[in-house]
This record gives structure tokens, sequence and C-alpha cells, in this order.
């Protein structure tokens, strides 16, 4: 699984503060529970949100809280960056993964650049170069 270098920066920063590679789990026998990790994320959100709730309370605005994300969207949201960013869609279905490429079209085809124009358009480019 590829780990993007800032979040990499964090996870090394997180390991290297509790003195264990654990970074999500609490024991090696148990690495990872994925309610553990939903219900301190939810419980990091709900701090964010207070102190936003109450900075702005004090500074008379609005306040900017902020929604709620599951890693079941993260997970999605990681898939969008690596198609915008034009990693090659086999790749990504390994990264995610799906058993078959078809699924990862299935899934994530709409956000998929292009198509017609821009495949004329890089083999017009391909072509020209040849």
């Amino acid at each position: 699984m590829p780990i993007l270098a800032v979040l990499r920066d964090h996870l090394d920063a997180r390991a290297l503060g509790t003195g264990s590679d654990l970074v999500f789990g609490r024991r090696s026998a148990e690495p990872f529970d994925p309610k553990a990790i939903a219900d301190r994320a939810k419980r990091a959100w709900a701090d964010v949100n207070e102190r936003e709730l109450e900075t702005a309370e004090r500074e008379g605005r609005s306040p900017d809280l902020l929604p709620l994300l599951t890693f079941h969207e993260c997970r999605h949201t990681f898939a969008s960056l690596l198609i915008d960013a034009g990693v090659n869609p086999k790749a990504i279905q390994e990264f995610m993964g799906h058993a078959t490429i078809e699924e990862t079209f299935s899934r994530y085809g709409h956000l998929m650049p292009g198509a017609r124009a821009q495949a004329r358009q890089l083999v017009d480019a391909y072509l020209r170069r040849s």
C-alpha cells in the first residue's frame, strides 16, 4: 500500500513518540481494531469541533465545524487522489485490493479522465512524435 510522504511523516512521528511500531493498534496481538479506531476518530472530531464552537462563540462568528469522515470515505478519497494524479488504473486496482480491473472501473470509472477526446489527443500526439 503506498503511503503519501506527508502522511508517512506523521505516522513516523507518531510511532517514534510512542516507542512502538504500531500506529493504530495498542497491542501486537491486535494491531488493528476498526471499531476502536473509528471511536478514537469520532472523539478527535468532537474535540476539534468543540474547540471551534468555543472559539467561534468567543469571536462572535459562526462556527466552521468539520464533518465526520469515516475510513470508508477516506478510502474513496485516496482512490480519487490516485485517479486525479494520473496513476495507472491497474496500480489503483492493486492499491485498493480489487480482485479485478472491472471492479475498479465499475466503482471509480466515472472519475477517470477524458474518455474519447483525451484518447484521441493522446494518440494524435504519440503519432506526431513517431
